[in-house]
C-alpha cells in the first residue's frame, strides 16, 4: 500500500482522486487546500490529516519522511492551473512521484524545467489523460490505424459547456489563473486529437475571446475544425434551454459516440501509473505545445472549408 498525498482536496475533480487512490487499494494520508469545503473526505477516507496552510501540510509531509512506513509516495495534485507547476516541483522535493491533473502546465519551457526537477529528485511526474483510457478513443484510434496511409479524416469538433456568473468570480475566469477557455476546457480535446491523428502540422486561430475559441487544426491523419465555448447562447436550439453542455466530434460523417464511461477514468489512470505504464512530462508535450500557441496566435480569416460553422456566425 503506498501512502498519498492531495493538493488541492476541495477542488471539483478531487473527489475522483480521492476514490481513485482508494479504489487502487492506496492510502490518502494527508490532504490539503486554501478551502474548509472537503466534508466528501468524510465518505472516502476519514482519518486522513487535513492542512488548509501550505507551510504546515509540507512540514508535516517532511516529519511522516522520517518514518518509511508513513512516508508519502506520492503527492496528487489538482490545485487551480496557474499553481500545478509549483506544486509539482515541491511534491518531487519531497522525494514522491507526482500525479497531476490537466493542464499540466502552461508552457513547453515549465515542461523542460519540471524534467530539471525531475533529474534533481529522481522521482517522476504523471499527468492524468484519461482520455487515451476511454474505449470509444482506443476504438477510433485502432480505425484510423487500420484506414489507408494516405487518408486524412475530416473531423468537427464541437464543445459548449455553460457557465454561469460564477464562473468569473472564480479563478477559472481568470485567463492569468486558467490560461483561457481553450487551455481549460480543451487541452484534454488536443491531447486526444494527437493520440488519435498523429503529430500536429498546422495550428491556426480564427477567434478567441473570454468566452468561446475556435480555430483549425491539421494533423498528421485528419483535418480539424473546432470551436469551444462556456456561453450559453452557443448552444444549439435543440439543446438550449433543456441541457447546460452540447459535445459533437464529427468525424467523416460519422459521430464519435463517447458520453458515458468517464467516471472509472481516474482510477484507470492511477492503476496504469502505479503499474509502471502513466504518462510523463513528454506525453503531455505535444497537448501543452499546441494550447501555448493559440494562446499567444492572432486571430486571422480563416478559409470557408477550414473554419467552424459556429465560428463563421461570429464574424
Amino acid at each position: 500500500m503506498q501512502n498519498f498525498a492531495l493538493v488541492g482536496a476541495a477542488g471539483y475533480i478531487a473527489p475522483r482522486h480521492m476514490r481513485a487512490i482508494k479504489d487502487t487499494g492506496n492510502h490518502l494520508s494527508v490532504a490539503y487546500d486554501v478551502n474548509d469545503s472537503v466534508g466528501i473526505i468524510d465518505s472516502i477516507s476519514p482519518q486522513s490529516e487535513f492542512f488548509t496552510e501550505f507551510e504546515r501540510f509540507y512540514e508535516h509531509a517532511q516529519r511522516l519522511k522520517r518514518n518509511p512506513a508513513t512516508a508519502l509516495d506520492y503527492v496528487a495534485i489538482c490545485t487551480p492551473n496557474h499553481l500545478h507547476h509549483p506544486h509539482i516541483a515541491a511534491g518531487l522535493r519531497l522525494g514522491c512521484d507526482v500525479i497531476c491533473e490537466k493542464p499540466l502546465v502552461p508552457t513547453p519551457e515549465l515542461i523542460d524545467e519540471l524534467a530539471l526537477v525531475e533529474r534533481e529528485s529522481g522521482r517522476r511526474v504523471f499527468n492524468i489523460l484519461q482520455l487515451r483510457h476511454h474505449a470509444a478513443i482506443l476504438k477510433l484510434r485502432e480505425k484510423v490505424a487500420q484506414a489507408p496511409a494516405d487518408r486524412k479524416f475530416d473531423v468537427e469538433l464541437t464543445y459548449i459547456t455553460s457557465r454561469g456568473k460564477w464562473y468569473a468570480q472564480s479563478w477559472k475566469g481568470d485567463p492569468r489563473k486558467s490560461f483561457g477557455v481553450a487551455t481549460n476546457i480543451g487541452v484534454h480535446f488536443f491531447d486526444m486529437l494527437h493520440f488519435v491523428f498523429g503529430a500536429l502540422q498546422r495550428n491556426v486561430l480564427h477567434y478567441s475571446g473570454e468566452a468561446k475559441a475556435g480555430g483549425y487544426l491539421e494533423y498528421e491523419r485528419a483535418r480539424v475544425r473546432w470551436f469551444l465555448s462556456i456561453d450559453a447562447k452557443d448552444l444549439p436550439d435543440e439543446v438550449k434551454g433543456r441541457k447546460p453542455t452540447f459535445r459533437s466530434i464529427d468525424i467523416s460523417g460519422e459521430q464519435l459516440e463517447f458520453s458515458e464511461g468517464f467516471t472509472e477514468l481516474h482510477t484507470t489512470s492511477y492503476r496504469e501509473i502505479l503499474a509502471g505504464r502513466g504518462y510523463g512530462l513528454e506525453d503531455a508535450r505535444h497537448c501543452i505545445e499546441t494550447v501555448n500557441v493559440i494562446r499567444s496566435a492572432r486571430p486571422v480569416r480563416g478559409n470557408a472549408d477550414e473554419m467552424h460553422p459556429f465560428v463563421a456566425r461570429l464574424a
